[in-house]
């Protein structure tokens, strides 16, 4: 089947946002933003080769909507109204090239990087961090705070022109480790119960919707489980969902693991996935949520192939592909794929990408520069 045929190139209307196509680039940190957390021109280039190489759907890296929340360094921040001029021209650069993109809003809660904020990480409970640190428990004053940046921000990406917003409550950030039994310990009205752990989110939901009105997408990207001892279960998840869209959310993105996984259970799993039964890590998940709300799913997580996003395309499961270290490898994929050349992804999912990030050496696949240096080598 040539693409053009396929499903992949089907458009999508989502509460008045039109996506082109299927693909749909998943948020990721791209370490590309200025120390300070603004647009740079290496950042608004990564976004136009997305545009050029035909990605229907970018989701930005998760953006900070506090100075508290804020994940790592050189991450895009969208928590005060100076960083609306820049990232303004970066969506009218992305929207003159035809394409569309929505804001991930973030809180970094308990993985919050206190060393660059200069003040403790908090999150809904005391736990462990990757560091060996304990953060703080969020007062509710906290909570109030986060819900309020999170607002402010939604209304800044409406200034900035973005098409829509995405809320980041999964990977073990802010709001899904309060949705998390396995890191939420509290007593009060923020945690014990589900209907009590899923109020920050729920709160965050409502704010948002209230700062941007009735006909603008807001979308979520959420854990179908934490793969942990008691941690969020797809049963919850599945709820969730449910709930947020009998209030008007737009659009889910599913997602799985915790910062904190190991690599069975990662959401940056490391391997080949080299048959149809290794990718799309959370198709079961996708098919559950799908049997319970109308809204539209995205689904990341593994999938390489053409042949297993159209089948999951046309089975109905979902309604895009949603993808982030192969698009980093291949902006143009879903182009490679309209000619006819239908070989999976050349992304080999080996991380070296984050080696680099976190070695702030840029935003690329060093496999495929080391293959680039080769051959011009023995040429």
């Amino acid at each position: 089947m040539k693409l053009g045929d396929s499903m992949f190139y089907d458009k999508m209307t989502i509460n008045g946002m039109t996506v082109p196509n299927r693909l749909v680039r998943s948020a990721t940190w791209e370490g590309l933003a200025s120390a300070e957390g603004f647009v740079t021109p290496a950042l608004e280039k990564a976004m136009l080769d997305l545009v050029d190489g035909g990605v229907g759907l970018i989701i930005t890296g998760h953006m900070f909507v506090a100075e508290q929340g804020r994940a790592s360094e050189r991450q895009l921040a969208i928590c005060s109204d100076e960083y609306i001029n820049g990232l303004r021209s970066m969506v009218k650069r992305v929207h003159e090239k035809g394409g569309v993109i929505v804001a991930q809003l973030a809180h970094a809660g308990g993985h919050a990087a206190q060393g660059m904020t200069g003040m403790p990480a908090v999150g809904p409970s005391p736990f462990v961090r990757r560091d060996g640190e304990l953060c703080q428990e969020m007062t509710e004053e906290d909570i109030d705070g986060m819900v309020y940046a999170f607002e402010q921000a939604a209304s800044r990406a409406v200034a900035a022109g973005f098409d829509g917003v995405q809320i980041h409550a999964a990977h073990g950030y802010g709001l899904s480790q309060f949705l998390s039994p396995h890191v939420n310990k509290r007593t009060d009205m923020y945690g014990g119960s589900f209907e009590n752990r899923i109020r920050p989110l729920v709160r965050v939901y409502e704010g948002i919707r209230r700062a941007v009105g009735d006909h603008y997408p807001v979308t979520m990207k959420i854990n179908c489980e934490d793969y942990v001892d008691g941690g969020l279960q797809l049963e919850d998840s599945v709820s969730i969902i449910k709930g947020l869209s009998l209030l008007g959310l737009d659009a889910v993105e599913i997602s799985g693991g915790l910062l904190t996984s190991g690599p069975a259970t990662s959401s940056v799993r490391v391997g080949r996935f080299d048959t149809p039964a290794k990718e799309a890590w959370y198709r079961e998940a996708a098919k559950a949520v799908r049997e319970h709300t109308k809204i539209p799913v995205m689904l990341v997580g593994g999938l390489r192939s053409f042949s297993v996003g159209e089948g999951l395309l046309a089975e109905g499961l979902i309604d895009f592909v949603s993808m982030s270290r192969p698009l980093l490898r291949e902006p143009a994929l879903l182009y490679r794929w309209a000619a006819g050349d239908l070989r999976k992804a050349e992304c080999i999912s080996c991380n070296k990408c984050f080696t680099v990030l976190i070695k702030n050496e840029g935003y690329f696949c060093p496999v495929a520069q080391q293959q680039a240096d080769d051959k011009k080598s023995s040429s």
